[in-house]
């Protein structure tokens, strides 16, 4: 099986015949053999968040509404009811990904969502709208908890699990029925603004209820239990309480043990050997050059999105003025 540094040889080894970076040229010539094993559409949803550079905002590398451009972009031309969706994204917004999982539905009947190594947070969302997801040994999915952005009284921004808050408010209003606990609670309470609560009980309803409605209408479709599948799924992959943390790595073994339909990656030899393929020319490509985002199909069409660490110069400071008074002198 080719890896990580047999495709580092490989890029090496072309570049030094076309004298010219060879990435994309190596990366979707895996993409076209994928296509050629598979007979089926291939697209390459790939970012770069597992090695960002200082410098970059992570909103350049999560899932947000400008991917569904790029998805339009590499969807044109493509011919076929099925779709092999290889997927390595942390995550971003949940109502991006619902835009994201509509349109890619409207064209295709059946997709296949591939994790080479991580789908977390809007991308698990996204993995549970396929017919399948396909896992190897080394793929994980990830909490759909979501997130809520909040400000500190030293004016930074914290990234708080919206259902952390709602239990510490519960947890609050017990405590603060004693009045010597009060003064504890006002500094943390003083950070949650009039709409707070609503808004972090109605993130967790929509991130569930998205999931459940997916499962139901595509990977669970024709199951008598579906309803009560696609309800506990949903139900677990949400609980913040279940994971402890939003960066928890579920293991295939727990994808499986909870009822979602799972292909492992291993079981056609071949085909695993080109999905990691053009993972790894992709994770080169990453650290090689500027992008940060990529989507693309096995036709050689692609919307690459590029960024550049921004780095902000500090200029020194003049020396100030002082004004001496002479003592010597009398006023």
């Amino acid at each position: 099986m080719p890896t990580w540094s047999g495709i580092l040889s490989e890029l090496l080894q072309t570049q030094s015949e076309i004298g010219a970076p060879p990435f994309d040229r190596v990366r979707r010539k895996y993409l076209v053999k994928a296509h050629e094993a598979t007979e089926r559409n291939i697209i390459l949803y790939a970012s770069k968040w597992t090695e960002l550079p200082p410098g970059i905002s992570p909103e350049a590398f999560t899932i947000a509404d400008e991917d569904l451009q790029g998805l339009m972009e590499v969807v044109h031309g493509l011919h076929g009811p099925n779709l092999d969706l290889i997927l390595h994204s942390p995550g971003g917004s949940a109502e991006a990904a619902e835009a994201f999982v509509a349109y890619l539905r409207s064209k295709f009947d059946h997709i296949r969502v591939v994790v080479p190594q991580l789908a977390m947070s809007a991308a698990t969302m996204i993995a549970c709208a396929a017919d399948v997801i396909v896992l190897g040994k080394h793929s994980f999915l990830g909490p759909i908890d979501p997130q809520v952005v909040i400000g500190t009284p030293l004016g930074m921004r914290t990234t708080v699990p919206a259902q952390a808050i709602l239990e510490q408010f519960e947890q609050a209003k017990k405590e603060c029925m004693d009045p010597t606990k009060m003064g504890a609670w006002l500094p943390m309470l003083g950070q949650y603004g009039p709409a707070l609560l609503v808004q972090c009980k109605h993130a967790l309803e929509m991130s569930q209820r998205l999931v459940e409605n997916w499962l139901m209408a595509y990977m669970f479709k024709g199951d008598s239990q579906r309803d009560k599948k696609a309800k506990d799924i949903a139900a677990w992959l949400s609980d913040h309480g279940e994971f402890k943390s939003h960066g928890r790595h579920i293991p295939r073994s727990e994808v499986e043990r909870r009822g979602l339909r799972v292909e492992h990656l291993e079981r056609d030899q071949q085909v695993q050997d080109l999905f990691l393929s053009v993972f790894h020319a992709t994770t080169h490509t990453f650290g090689a050059t500027p992008a940060v985002k990529i989507i693309e199909n096995h036709l050689g069409k692609a919307f690459i999105k590029q960024a550049r660490p921004v780095a902000v110069e500090v200029q020194p400071q003049p020396p100030k003025e002082t004004s001496h008074k002479d003592l010597t002198k009398p006023d």
